[in-house]
């Protein structure tokens, strides 16, 4: 790594963000880049970690995959120091772990590996407090990378899009909260959930974000991230939309759901709390179709 990634102000205890949804397309990427673009423009010292083989949010924040000395595949397969692979963005105060397609075949070398699930928590462990914040891009599945990253979290961020289909199957993916929670990572809250792709022209989108309101009363966060060519845009050029077009509507949301984010309360409604009978985001789903 070339620049120093230690944070100014006196160390405190660094919250470790898991953005989770199973689901492809749901904005997991561009929350977890943008999100800790204005954390960190903020005044925060923010870390990515990239848990994706497809690498988007290390090509997003500008990091050329091919180029690093060090990912967190090394990390994960060959217990490498995670400081090796810290890499500086373009915005100060915010780093950057990337990823390459080598994570692809982790899962499968990880079969055996002693204490398996908890390599990324060692890893984060290291770091000791430098960052206030570490957000975990993680993959679309709810494979051995994304309980890695549960049970390295302290806390979790889950992005729904505001379409069709936005809350089915979401109540695995609470189980699987719910079980990392007990076996793995008894610390690990709820964030908040937000809500992605919002398309103020279409009833689907109020629709839906109306479901997910009702079904998680004030989890949800007020912040609505809009659909918008800007925030499609920027990762073309290596930059959050803070930087490629910090005047755009993406941009503005992404910076009041930081201020959201920062003095969030997590709690356990997701990973402590009982969990939604089985289906109920599918019923959701059938309300939504037929209204």
């Amino acid at each position: 790594m070339n620049d120093s990634y230690a944070a100014d102000d006196e160390a405190t205890q660094t919250r470790a963000i898991a953005v989770v949804n199973h689901k492809g397309g749901v904005g997991k990427t561009t929350t977890a880049i943008n999100l800790g673009a204005w954390l960190a423009l903020e005044g925060h010292s923010v870390l990515v970690v990239d848990l994706d083989p497809q690498a988007n949010a290390t090509t997003g924040l500008g990091v050329d995959p091919r180029r690093v000395s060090s990912s967190i595949y090394q990390i994960l397969v060959n217990s490498s120091p995670i400081e090796d692979a810290i890499e500086p963005t373009a915005v100060r105060n915010l780093f950057c772990v990337p990823s390459t397609i080598d994570l692809a075949g982790a899962e499968i070398e990880l079969v055996t590996a002693f204490s398996r699930e908890l390599r990324l928590r060692k890893a984060l462990d290291t770091l000791e407090d430098e960052f206030d914040v570490v957000l975990i891009d993680c993959p679309p599945s709810l494979g051995l990378l994304t309980v890695n990253s549960l049970a390295a979290a302290t806390e979790v961020i889950v992005p729904i899009q505001c379409e069709y289909y936005a809350l089915e199957g979401l109540g695995q993916l609470l189980k699987n909260i719910n079980l990392i929670q007990t076996n793995l990572n008894p610390d690990l809250r709820l964030c908040g959930i937000v809500l992605t792709m919002y398309d103020a022209r279409t009833r689907l989108s109020e629709q839906v974000a109306n479901e997910v309101r009702a079904h998680f009363p004030g989890k949800v966060f007020g912040t609505v991230i809009p659909r918008s060519v800007r925030l499609s845009e920027a990762p073309s050029f290596g930059q959050p939309v803070a930087l490629y077009d910090p005047r755009s509507r993406g941009s503005i949301a992404y910076r009041s759901l930081a201020a959201e984010v920062a003095e969030a309360d997590a709690d356990d409604t997701l990973a402590g709390a009982p969990a939604e009978p089985e289906g109920a985001g599918d019923e959701a789903v059938a309300r939504v179709r037929w209204r």
